[in-house]
């Protein structure tokens, strides 16, 4: 008799935890949700947060607060995502540095990527540009090819820090086409545009929405976009590929939320993004800074963190780049 009490016990008790997390899900935000960015306000993935973040707060009446983290290349506030209770109240959004090429980088990170968080979904991605100083005598990333590879270790890019994508991708582009640029960081989008600007470095591959003001005025030329196929921003552009360079480097960013959240809130996170993301009013203002939506499910997003590992992997390697 008592064995037959203890294990209805048990049942009940599994029963009741079963059938309370559908209704947390379904109930989703119960309290004011805290979205951590690990950059500063204006950043890419700030921008695009604070949009979401207005939206969902109309539509269910709960504070969605937008907390900015920045710090250790994004691993501050990545890690303070993965060190939240568990349970939808706090998520956050983190970009290729803290989820995926920072592993590469840093000697020791906080958290673990792969183990302390969840990946909810890849919200956008933008195009980065490969821009010349207007004086450099090239129409196109093929002529700039050409000149690099006769002029090698005349030419210097600039970047915006040791580690970003705006480095490995023009660390890339020398080793694929042993060529020698030579690195000069800066410590934003809008210094490394000032010097290529005023000749201090000629090439740079930065941000398109960086770029795109500068070339409009003739500053600047953008000779390709890094992405896999062109921008739906900028059609006239050629992609990288086009002109024989192997190399992709899109900047995007994503949802995520700490280890052993609830899968039924997690898809229901999701899904409140995703329909938010694909509104049309959403989708005008974030082409208006040349972001794509994307709104993949975890598993792809996942798949896309390990893709951004392998791919920078060996040019870290190779180039010996260690932030920590």
């Amino acid at each position: 008799m008592k064995d037959c009490l203890k294990r209805f016990t048990i049942l009940a008790i599994a029963a009741m935890f079963l059938s309370a997390a559908p209704a947390a899900a379904q109930d989703w935000p119960t309290k004011p949700v805290r979205i951590i960015v690990p950059f500063g306000p204006g950043s890419t993935p700030d921008i695009v947060v604070r949009l979401i973040a207005d939206h969902l707060q109309q539509k269910h009446g709960r504070p969605f607060i937008v907390e900015n983290k920045p710090g250790a290349s994004g691993n501050t506030g990545t890690d303070a995502v993965a060190k939240a209770e568990p349970d939808g109240s706090t998520i956050g959004i983190s970009i290729g540095g803290p989820l995926a090429i920072n592993t590469l980088l840093f000697s020791k990170l906080p958290y673990n990527p792969k183990t302390d968080l969840v990946p909810i979904t890849q919200l956008v991605t933008q195009p980065s540009a490969l821009a010349v100083n207007s004086n450099v005598k090239v129409n196109d990333a093929a002529e700039l090819l050409t000149t690099l590879k006769r002029e090698t270790g005349r030419f210097s890019y600039a970047s915006i820090g040791n580690g970003s994508l705006s480095h490995l991708a023009m660390e890339a582009i020398n080793q694929i086409t042993g060529t020698r640029m030579v690195h000069v960081p800066y410590p934003a989008s809008p210094a490394a545009m000032t010097a290529i600007i005023r000749g201090d470095v000629q090439i740079g591959m930065l941000p398109a929405i960086a770029v795109t003001p500068h070339a409009a005025s003739g500053a600047v030329k953008i000779l390709a976009v890094s992405t896999a196929k062109r921008s739906p921003y900028l059609p006239s552009i050629p992609t990288l590929k086009e002109a024989g360079i192997d190399v992709e480097a899109d900047a995007w960013n994503g949802l995520i939320a700490p280890a052993r959240t609830p899968e039924p809130i997690v898809a229901r996170i999701r899904r409140e993004v995703v329909e938010t993301i694909g509104s049309s009013a959403i989708r005008d203002k974030l082409a208006a800074q040349l972001m794509e939506p994307v709104g993949s499910t975890p598993e792809e997003f996942r798949a896309r963190i390990e893709a951004e590992i392998s791919r920078w992997e060996p040019v870290i390697r190779s180039a010996d780049i260690k932030v920590n």
